[in-house]
């Protein structure tokens, strides 16, 4: 299959790349060339960029697209153009950030309400999909991620858990431990991603993995760290500290929380149908870990990791 990504040097492009070329595919890369441009030698390397010239794409054919980086509805709509009728099938990978709201205890599949407008990221994630499903109708997947981890995150949400969990004491823990939690092993999802190119599957779909509990997540964290002690601090206790939501603790959201209170309630038993295979857990973090202690410092990502708690922050919400 030729198969075009768009992106495919950063985290979840280039698991996708590696993916592919695991399955024998020919594979032709489009980015600025700014981040990771050795990666893959072998590999046809088209530059330009989305915002200003996709020039170097016209006059390609391609089987599919897997687009890992389009953010704007002009992004999807200049890639279409310049294709033309040289793309047969087109894999979009936005986000459960387009919903609408997650009200509190509600599970939602791919059928409930979007976000309008063009402000801010889910809504010009869910103007992106309007856009390429306009441009190749009954010829798109849409495929909506929760929190994609594993090796080579460069935003070191969910990194947290396993780092912290290594260096063992006093672990807070928060919220309740039976709380669902839900993300997508970055190697999962970029396998899926080529599985729908290859099937040329159509359609929107969830994708996250579903069925652990904070508990569980810590307490397989812990197993692959030092000696920990956990100490559940309940949900209202961190919020009236001031501590913030998804970034200082990643994962964890109160679950009262009137906007966000069901984001990790995904539905995502349309994506598991159509082929999506979820690996353990204990694979995720032990890859995770593993990654994390050999590369401390991400090249060029040191501006999109978040500012997730301190020990010194840490040890007074504990105090």
């Amino acid at each position: 299959m030729k198969l075009l990504v768009l992106g495919g040097t950063q985290f979840l492009g280039r698991h996708v790349v590696e993916a592919a070329l695991a399955q024998g595919h020919e594979l032709t890369l489009f980015n600025r060339g700014r981040h990771n441009a050795e990666l893959f030698p072998g590999v046809t390397k088209l530059r330009g960029d989305r915002d200003h010239d996709v020039g170097a794409l016209r006059g390609h054919d391609f089987d599919a697209v897997i687009d890992t980086s389009g953010y704007r509805a002009e992004h999807l709509r200049a890639v279409a153009t310049a294709l033309g009728g040289g793309a047969g099938h087109y894999v979009f990978v936005s986000s459960i950030s387009v919903y609408h709201a997650f009200p509190p205890g509600q599970c939602y599949d791919e059928t409930a309400a979007l976000q309008a407008g063009v402000e801010g990221y889910g809504a010009l994630k869910a103007r992106a999909e309007e856009a390429i499903t306009n441009a190749m109708p009954g010829r798109v997947a849409i495929v909506r991620p929760g929190l994609i981890v594993g090796p080579h995150d460069p935003t070191g949400r969910f990194t947290y858990w396993p780092l912290r969990l290594a260096r063992g004491g006093r672990v807070l823990a928060p919220g309740r431990q039976q709380r669902p939690v839900q993300w997508i092993d970055v190697r999962d999802l970029a396998a899926w991603c080529v599985h729908l190119a290859e099937q040329r599957v159509a359609g929107v779909f969830n994708a996250v993995a579903s069925g652990a509990t904070m508990g569980q997540l810590l307490t397989t964290c812990a197993a692959a760290g030092q000696a920990s002690q956990l100490n559940w601090v309940p949900d209202q206790q961190l919020v009236d500290a001031g501590v913030s939501p998804w970034t200082e603790l990643p994962l964890w959201i109160a679950e009262d929380d009137s906007a966000f209170g069901g984001m990790l309630l995904a539905d995502n038993g349309r994506a598991l149908r159509a082929g999506l295979v979820v690996r353990p857990l204990e694979d995720t973090v032990a890859a995770t870990l593993a990654w994390a202690q050999q590369c401390p410092d991400v090249p060029d990502a040191g501006a999109r990791r978040v500012a997730t708690l301190t020990a010194e922050r840490e040890a007074q919400l504990l105090a």
